[in-house]
């Protein structure tokens, strides 16, 4: 884990259902009452996706909590988000997205140095029978790490 991050959340089910080819790190643009419901882990984005539009990276489906503790000046916990990217990333984004099968989630959420960041992957839908595999494989490897395990404790 590097310095100065920690994790918030992270999206497994979007490691079972997509296949990652790429990711990128970027900022949020965050209100103030929602940059204090994320550092509290108020968050849940299982069925988030990012669009391009304009331009500029949205996050949709993202919901952060109220927050607690404020007055009645609090975020809409369901508006959309946007990513902060560089224009030749979001260049790549956009003639990846364009490409068939291609769409953009949120991967993880942490604070990096008091920052709130995302891990935006570029993923591609996986079929039943890569899901199937991917649980074959993960059966696998556990009973190995079993096997060696008891082999090490004699």
């Amino acid at each position: 884990m590097a310095e100065g991050r920690k994790i918030i959340a992270e999206n497994r089910k979007a490691r079972f259902d997509y296949f990652i080819e790429e990711t990128y790190e970027c900022g949020l643009a965050l209100e103030g009452t929602e940059v204090k419901s994320v550092k509290n882990g108020s968050i849940s984005f299982p069925d988030s996706f990012a669009e391009i539009q304009n331009g500029e990276v949205w996050v949709k489906n993202f919901h952060i909590s109220e927050y607690a503790f404020s007055s009645i000046f609090n975020h809409n916990p369901d508006r959309p988000k946007k990513l902060l990217l560089k224009r030749d990333e979001i260049k790549r984004l956009t003639r990846k997205v364009d490409e068939k099968g291609y769409t953009l989630i949120p991967i993880d959420f942490y604070l990096k140095n008091g920052r709130v960041k995302m891990t935006l992957g570029v993923c591609k839908g996986k079929k039943q029978y890569d899901k199937r595999a991917t649980i074959k494989d993960r059966d696998i490897n556990r009973e190995l790490q079993r096997e060696f395990s008891k082999n090490l404790r004699g």
